[in-house]
């Protein structure tokens, strides 16, 4: 299980401090890139990411409506991942984004929203190295939990069962569980952690320990 922490939820004002007390539990750092289009939030840039050190994989979720025009200041940045959306994009754009990523050194995913139906990525699920499946209505942190998207979660596992399925929104020990036994196998987690007396616990929590 690889968990990811959003920085979404961090404080802001001290996101160095508190990506160093608890990076060495995690494995992935996600960084929520919006703007105010395609969700009505607005979110971190480029500059913010080069300035933060961290030895986590930079994990780059574009909420964004022209996500080709992004990779490249994220790929200079040293991103190791790009997800981009699959509602922004038709099946000609997703495969050229998914294969300047990886010409960019990085992974690629894709990702839907819980109202979503998984037949509309069908075509590029053997393209992509991660399906980010939302289990809330992307744009803000603190969501409750959507049940509804394990179904996906099934569906995709028994069709690729060497894919890897994040799941993003809601997550905490007790969701968590319900994706680990769904088939997803890298979970996304901010206001869990970040709001948790004990983070490292919160952490390993999710992993089942």
């Amino acid at each position: 299980m690889i968990i990811a922490l959003s920085i979404l939820s961090a404080d802001l004002s001290h996101l160095q401090d508190e990506v160093d007390t608890i990076e060495q539990h995690a494995d992935w750092l996600q960084i929520d890139v919006m703007d105010g289009h395609f969700v009505p939030n607005l979110s971190f840039g480029a500059p913010v990411i080069k300035n933060l050190k961290t030895k986590l994989l930079l994990d780059i979720h574009l909420m964004v409506e022209n996500p080709e025009e992004r990779v490249e200041e994220f790929l200079a940045v040293g991103a190791k991942h790009i997800t981009f959306h699959a509602e922004v994009t038709d099946p000609e754009e997703r495969s050229a984004l998914i294969a300047a990523i990886h010409d960019g050194g990085a992974t690629a995913g894709i990702a839907i929203n819980p109202e979503t139906p998984v037949e509309h990525i069908e075509g590029v699920l053997p393209d992509v190295d991660l399906i980010l499946i939302m289990s809330v209505d992307p744009g803000f942190g603190g969501q409750k939990f959507m049940t509804s998207v394990l179904d996906k979660v099934r569906v995709i596992r028994g069709q690729y069962p060497r894919l890897m399925i994040q799941v993003d929104g809601g997550i905490d020990d007790q969701t968590a569980k319900q994706c680990t036994l769904a088939g997803a196998n890298n979970l996304v987690s901010g206001s869990f952690i970040f709001g948790a007396k004990d983070r490292v616990a919160a952490i390993a929590s999710l992993r089942g320990t």
